[in-house]
Formats: structure tokens, sequence, C-alpha cells
């Protein structure tokens, strides 16, 4: 560290940590504009001019709207369940925690961020095919459950230290607990609420396994199972694949962009508290 403050090996790993991730940000919007002879050329240079051709025929060939569709349905209505659900569980858990049973609860769901997905992905699937819920509405479900293990840790550490004094005053005025979670505590959960609801989100328009294994009608399929197909079949194409590769990625730059402060916020207030 000089006299100025900055520490130069710190600020260099950061510089080289943004390249790195930069980089194929970089080389999927230069190619995704390019003719195929520009790629052979070379993969880094400037395209000599814009090409959105490749933007049209990704949609037709991968069928993009429909796969926006799933992933948009699937998307918010996981969000919305994941808010309701898991902020109640938690909340359950947070005001019972003394209690043998709930604290018990609580280190069972916890322990769950430790099981690899892999080990239990075949029963899911076996059990989900037995109910007849291998479609968008079985995926949702999942996504909450699974969900529920790191959205209770950052929920219960949050509402730990909302003050009790907030609630009794409210049962004194005649509030059921009921009403006491959803007019006192859900709205002091607004700033986790919107931290689990933007990581929520993430994971579930970008992931790929669960979808995979439990999506089995391709009318059905989101926008990474459409990516994975269309790559199978045009994979000598970079320029096709890296357009329809952006295509997928833009929505979720475009939501993280805008709330990237919430996600902030959200984490800071819950380490705080």
């Amino acid at each position: 560290m000089n006299r100025n403050g900055i520490n130069w090996k710190v600020t260099t790993l950061l510089i080289l940590g943004t390249i790195l991730i930069l980089f194929p940000i970089y080389i999927t919007v230069v190619n995704a504009f390019k003719t195929p002879q520009e790629t052979a050329q070379s993969i880094l240079a400037l395209p000599s001019q814009l090409n959105f051709t490749n933007f049209t025929t990704a949609i037709e060939m991968t069928n993009f709207f429909n796969a926006f569709k799933n992933s948009f349905y699937i998307t918010f209505f996981a969000v919305v369940f994941t808010l309701l659900t898991n902020s109640m569980v938690a909340y359950a858990i947070a005001r019972n925690q003394h209690k043998k049973t709930f604290k018990f609860l609580y280190y069972y769901f916890v322990s769950a961020l430790f099981v690899p997905f892999p080990i239990i992905m075949l029963p899911i699937v076996k059990q989900m095919s037995a109910i007849n819920l291998t479609n968008p509405t079985g995926l949702i479900f999942l996504y909450i459950v699974y969900g529920l293990a790191f959205n209770v840790f950052l929920y219960v550490g949050y509402i730990k230290a909302i003050p009790k004094e907030l609630e009794e005053a409210a049962i004194v005025d005649g509030c059921s607990r009921w009403g006491v979670f959803w007019r006192i505590i859900f709205p002091l959960l607004a700033p986790m609420n919107a931290t689990v609801g933007i990581f929520t989100a993430l994971w579930a328009w970008n992931d790929f396994l669960l979808p995979l294994v439990i999506l089995s009608d391709r009318s059905h399929h989101t926008l990474p199972l459409v990516q994975y197909v269309f790559q199978s079949q045009f994979g000598t194409n970079y320029n096709l694949a890296f357009a329809s590769y952006l295509l997928a990625l833009l929505p979720m730059i475009i939501v993280y962009l805008f709330a990237q402060k919430w996600i902030i916020s959200g984490v800071t207030k819950g380490a705080i508290k």
C-alpha cells in the first residue's frame, strides 16, 4: 500500500478478475454480430458491420419466444410463491427457535445446503414422474422447496432482529397472528424479500440441470435447455450460438443491472442485523 492508500496488490487482482469475467462476454457480443467468415479470420476483432441476421435465424431455429414464455412463467411463479411460503416458514422458526422442534427444523433445513443435487437427482425424477409433475408446475414446486434451505437461513437471521414488541403491540390491539405477519413482519422484510426474490429469479431463469431432468415435453423447454439443443444441432456455427446465448442472457443482465442495489442493501442489512 502506497502513501495514497491504494493497495496495488488487491487492485491488480480486482482488475484481473474483472478482465476474466468481461472477456467471455466480449467474445459473445462481438461474435454474435459477425459472419462465419469474419469469425474464422479473428475471434477477437470487431465486426466490420453489425449483422442482425444471426439473431433472427437463432430466434427461428430455437423457437425462442416459446422458450422465453416458459422461462418467464416458471421464474415468475417460483419467485412469488418462494417469497410467500419461505418467509412464513422462516417466521415460524425464528419466533419459536427456543423450542426443540423448531430448532431441529432450522438445522435440518440448513443442513440441506450441504447435500449435492446429483445425489438426490434420480429419486426426484422418479417421484415427480410418479405424481405426473414432469412439467413447469412441478418445476416451480421444486424451486420453492429447494430454495427453502438457503432462504430460511437468510430470513431467520433477519427476523430475529425485528423487535417482538411490535408484534405484541399489534396483538394487544386485536390483530391475529396471521395479521401480525402480513401487516407488520412481511412489510419489514422488504430488503430481504428483494434479495431472496432476485436470487430465486436468477436461479430459476439460468438453471439447466433441473429443467433437463424434469421437463419431458419439448414444448415446455426453457431458454437454457433450448441453448443446449441449439448447440448440439448447430455446434459448428458459433455466430448463431453466440447470438442465441446473448438473447437468453440479456433479460437477466438487465434485471441485475437495475436490481443490484437491492441485492447489496439486502445482504448488508441482513449481515448487520
